[in-house]
């Protein structure tokens, strides 16, 4: 592979997925749904998993997980992403995923695991009593990225720390056996809101864990949910400010204005230019009319999806097949490269 073009030899392919945990909300839709979808004119296959190995980690109501990701599927699939266009399956029906796994575990040093920020943020000071799985899921999710040779993962800012893992383990595994064969995939970190904030606390990421309900939108929330939401989204005293610098110390006009920008698909500075200098009585009411009309759809064809989950359930099936199609001759490879007689 050349230093100016590492994986030139690759071809091109998007990977990416999301936990089926329940209450998707306008982060999710803004973060990755959206570009998800709006990815697929680009021409790159397009692979997208509902990663239920990974919401195992930490323990599960097994109906609530089925149930959850179902409406994931339905949340994609609501938000634009075409199953014929895009291949779309949940993670534990592609064995693939658990086998690459394994083999990452053991390129993998325990000191780059240790150093993950999520794991100290999620296992604390409880690290002896959490699962093994917690710990060593960053393996699964490069196992989930190269066994189908992705070249490129959407992601937040808050998942670079584990694109950064992959790479490593990519670029070892690659060096230990003396080989080009795993890519080294590309973060792609893009648009004006990657990373949406409560609308009660600009400083906060959007989450389904905050205790109010009012901190976000919902995709499953109905057209006056979301246009109360706005409304009462919190906001500083003074006008939009006339230019994108006068954004910087304001943290929930900003996020308002991100979230505008991001639902109209335009950028920061044409918002600004329209709404620069308007009171938020004004500015919210055109938000909230901006916001319903894009997302009360989404939610209306959720409910329609999830009212179905045998048809949910065999677009998932669907996707696995051609996602497994994929991964078999990868895998092979590997099991060559390393050693493994079959």
């Amino acid at each position: 592979m050349s230093e100016s073009q590492p994986n030139a030899a690759f071809t091109p392919r998007v990977f990416s997925g999301i936990q089926p945990s329940g209450n998707l909300h306008l982060g999710n839709y803004l973060g990755a749904l959206k570009r998800f979808a709006d990815s697929q004119t680009a021409g790159i296959q397009s692979i997208f998993c509902m990663v239920d190995m990974h919401a195992i980690t930490v323990w599960q109501d097994p109906e609530a997980l089925r149930r959850q990701t179902r409406e994931l599927t339905a949340g994609f699939i609501a938000s634009g992403v075409d199953p014929e266009k895009s291949i779309l399956f949940n993670q534990s029906q592609v064995a693939a995923h658990a086998e690459l796994a394994w083999i990452f575990n053991c390129v993998a040093r325990m000191g780059w695991m240790k150093r993950m920020t999520q794991w100290k943020d999620k296992a604390g000071k409880n690290q002896e009593n959490t699962s093994l799985g917690l710990f060593a899921y960053p393996a699964l999710m490069a196992a989930d990225i190269l066994v189908y040779h992705a070249t490129h993962v959407p992601v937040g800012e808050d998942q670079k720390q584990h694109l950064e893992l992959t790479r490593d383990i990519a670029i070892k595994f690659n060096n230990d056996f003396g080989v080009d064969f795993f890519p080294i995939t590309e973060p792609v970190i893009e648009g004006t809101a990657t990373r949406v904030m409560s609308l009660r606390d600009g400083t906060k990421k959007m989450s389904k864990s905050d205790p109010s309900d009012m901190s976000r939108i919902n995709l499953t929330d109905d057209a006056d949910a979301i246009a109360q939401k706005i409304r009462k989204a919190r906001t500083d005293p003074e006008p939009l400010p006339e230019s994108v610098e006068g954004l910087a110390e304001r943290p929930e006009a900003r996020n308002l204005v991100n979230i505008y920008a991001a639902i109209a698909d335009l950028s920061v500075e044409q918002v600004i230019a329209e709404h620069g200098g308007q009171q938020f009585g004004t500015f919210k009411p055109a938000l909230a009319d901006l916001a319903v009309a894009k997302l009360e759809p989404i939610s209306s064809e959720m409910k329609r999806l999830t009212a179905d989950p045998a048809q949910i359930d065999t677009i998932l099936r669907n996707g696995s097949e051609r996602a497994r199609e994929i991964a078999a001759p990868i895998m092979e490879k590997t099991y060559e490269i390393v050693g493994m007689v079959r």
